[in-house]
C-alpha cells in the first residue's frame, strides 16, 4: 500500500504513514498538506528523535520511461511507485523544426552569406538537450523524494549495452575487436548482407541503391538496422512510405531491431551516475541481468516500477507490492517561447501573447478546482487551466475543454511544475472518486 510522506514543522523527514492516519491528522487540523505529488503532509509540531526505518530509492532508467520505487529494506514493502515518461522525442522534433525554419529563413534573407561552420563546434562532454532531459527528470525526482522520505541509499540499474554483441551474440575474436565494418564501406556491406538482391522485387545483378526502410522524413535513422538495398524503380515507387505501407512486412523486421534505445542508455549512464552522486548517499549500481533474476525469482510481472524495485543486490527476498498505486508522471515542460500562433502557411493568426505568465494568481498548466454555482455551465470541474488576460479561463476536465469560466470560480490545487500526473490508469485530475476527494476536501 502506498504510504503518505510526513514532515515535522522543521521540514524534517519522518516515518511515512498510512492514508487513514493522514486523513485523521488533516481532519483534526494537526497537519496540513505540504505537497500533492508525491502526497506529503507537514505536522504542526516538531519531533526530536523520530524512529525511522531504512528506505532504499530504486531507479530503473529507460529511454522512454523510467521506473522509480521506494522500498522498505526491513519489511520489503514498496511504499511508493512511479513511472516517469520522458519527452526526449518531443524535444528532438521541436529542435529539428526550429532548425528547418531558421535554415529556410537564412535561404530567403541571406542566401549569399558566407558559410559559418567553424564557429559551431560541439562542446566536449555535453549531451544534446533531448538526452539531457532524461537525466534532469531523474535528478529532479530523486531530489523531490529525498526531501520528503528518509532515504538511506540509492540503487540504479546501469546496464552496459554492447551494440555489436546485441546485433550478433556469437561475435568474437578479431571480428569483435575490429568491428563488423572493418575493411568495408557501408554500401559494400549492404550488398554483401543482402546478396546483391533488391529486397522488394528480388531482382539480381542490377544497379542497386541504398534505401531507408523507414524514411528519414518519417523519423528513420542512418543506422544499419534501417538500411537496405533496392533497385531504382522500387525505390522511386516506395517514395515516402515505410516498408509496411509499401506492402513488404518482412523487410520492416530489419527496422524493428533498432538499437536507438540502447545507444541512448549508453550515452546517458555516466551523466545519471554523476547527477546521483550529488546527493551524498551511497549509490548501488545494478545490472539488467540481476534485475531480471530478482524479478523472475519472485515471479513478479514485467513493469517499469517493478523492475525498479528489483534493482541491485539490496533487493529484499520478498517484495510486497499489494495495493500499490502507481503514479504515472509525464514530463510536459513549462510551455513554449512562441509568441504568436501561425496558420499552415506560417502567417500570424493571433495576437502576441502577454509576457506576464500569471493572471489573477493563476498560470497555464496549474491544477485547479472550479465551482460554477449557476448558468449553463453550472457544476464542479477539476482539471488544468489555460489563462487569458481577460480573466475568462478554460479548464480541461474529463478530456473535455470547458471554455470561458470566470477566474472568481477557481481555486488552486497544485501549481504547474512541468509534469502531469495519472494514477491507477485514471487521470487523477479528471476523476471524481476518493483520490481526488482526498486531495481537494481541505481546500
Amino acid at each position: 500500500m502506498n504510504k503518505i510522506f510526513v514532515l515535522d514543522s522543521d521540514k524534517k523527514q519522518l516515518e511515512p504513514c498510512a492514508p487513514a492516519i493522514g486523513r485523521k491528522l488533516l481532519k483534526n487540523k494537526e497537519a496540513a498538506i505540504f505537497r500533492r505529488f508525491p502526497f506529503t503532509i507537514i505536522l504542526k509540531k516538531t519531533v526530536d528523535k523520530p524512529t525511522l526505518s531504512e528506505y532504499q530509492l530504486k531507479i530503473d532508467p529507460g529511454s522512454k520511461k523510467t521506473g522509480v520505487a521506494i522500498v522498505n529494506q526491513e519489511s520489503g514493502e514498496v511504499i511508493f511507485a512511479a513511472e516517469i515518461e520522458h519527452r526526449g522525442e518531443y524535444i528532438k522534433s521541436r529542435l529539428e523544426k526550429r532548425k528547418n525554419i531558421r535554415r529556410n529563413r537564412r535561404n530567403r534573407k541571406t542566401r549569399y552569406r558566407k558559410p559559418r561552420f567553424l564557429n559551431r563546434k560541439n562542446i566536449v562532454g555535453k549531451l544534446p538537450p533531448s538526452l539531457m532531459s532524461r537525466v534532469y527528470n531523474i535528478e529532479t525526482w530523486t531530489r523531490r523524494l529525498i526531501k520528503v522520505c528518509p532515504i538511506s541509499g540509492i540503487s540504479v540499474e546501469i546496464a552496459k549495452f554492447d551494440i555489436q554483441l546485441i546485433k550478433n551474440p556469437e561475435i568474437s575474436g578479431i571480428k569483435y575487436q575490429q568491428g563488423e565494418l572493418q575493411g568495408y564501406e557501408i554500401r559494400e556491406y549492404l550488398l554483401e548482407k543482402f546478396k546483391r538482391t533488391c529486397m522488394y522485387c528480388k531482382k539480381k545483378d542490377i544497379k542497386l541503391q541504398v534505401e531507408h526502410i523507414i524514411p528519414k522524413s518519417r523519423g528513420g535513422s542512418n543506422s544499419l538496422s534501417n538500411l537496405t538495398i533496392a533497385c531504382e524503380n522500387c525505390n522511386t515507387k516506395k517514395g515516402n512510405k515505410t516498408a509496411i505501407e509499401f506492402g513488404y512486412d518482412k523487410v520492416q523486421e530489419f527496422g524493428k531491431r533498432s538499437l536507438k534505445d540502447a545507444g541512448i542508455m549508453n550515452s546517458t549512464k555516466s551523466f545519471i551516475l554523476k547527477s546521483l552522486d550529488k546527493f551524498g548517499l551511497e549509490v548501488e549500481i545494478g545490472s539488467g541481468g540481476l534485475t531480471k533474476f530478482n524479478r523472475t525469482k519472485q515471479n513478479l510481472p514485467k513493469e517499469h516500477w517493478i523492475d525498479a524495485a528489483c534493482v541491485g543486490i539490496s533487493t529484499p527476498k520478498e517484495l510486497k507490492i499489494d495495493k500499490v498505486k502507481v503514479l504515472e508522471i509525464k514530463a510536459t515542460g513549462w510551455g513554449n517561447r512562441q509568441m504568436v500562433r501561425v496558420d499552415k502557411y506560417g502567417f500570424p493568426r493571433s495576437k502576441a501573447k502577454s509576457r506576464v505568465k500569471k493572471v489573477h494568481g493563476f498560470q497555464t498548466g496549474d491544477m485547479v478546482k472550479a465551482i460554477v454555482p449557476k448558468g449553463k455551465k453550472a457544476g464542479t470541474y477539476t482539471g488544468k487551466v489555460a489563462v487569458r488576460n481577460s480573466g475568462s479561463f478554460n479548464i480541461s476536465s474529463n478530456n473535455d475543454i470547458i471554455n470561458s469560466l470566470n477566474y472568481k470560480y477557481f481555486k488552486l490545487i497544485f501549481i504547474c511544475d512541468g509534469y502531469s500526473y495519472i494514477t491507477q490508469n485514471k487521470n487523477l485530475i479528471h476523476s471524481t472518486p476518493k483520490d481526488v476527494d482526498f486531495l481537494t476536501r481541505n481546500l
